[in-house]
């Protein structure tokens, strides 16, 4: 697990992970406050410990799939056991409000090129 601290393009992301699904899927959880994003584990929940433990808030945090082998939107996927949130108004492990997803894209778009 590491939080990605330099800007870093899809081939170096999949070369350097250590847990990928089918050769092509990473998962990853992104604090929508703090601008960061963590990879390379085998559960989304991993990653979710991980940055609480190092300052995140837990309303901040958000899991979702990069499909190394897709471009554009396909690239990433909101989907997650973590974003099963009824409290925050997410009754699904989809993304559903468009503002959350619009800024999980921008800080994807800061760390992956």
């Amino acid at each position: 697990m590491k939080v990605l601290q330099e800007e870093v393009t899809r081939a170096e992301l999949l070369s350097e992970a250590e847990n990928v699904l089918d050769e092509v899927m990473i998962k990853a959880v992104v604090d929508i406050k703090r601008g960061v994003v963590a990879v390379d584990a085998q559960l989304h929940a991993d990653l979710e410990k991980f940055l609480l433990e190092n300052g995140s808030a837990q309303d901040d945090l958000w899991g979702i799939n990069f499909w190394c082998d897709s471009e554009g939107e396909d690239f990433v996927e909101f989907d997650s056991m973590i974003n099963v949130r009824p409290r925050q108004g997410n009754r699904s492990r989809y993304v559903e409000d468009a503002a959350v997803r619009a800024r999980i894209a921008e800080v994807v778009e800061k760390w992956i090129n």
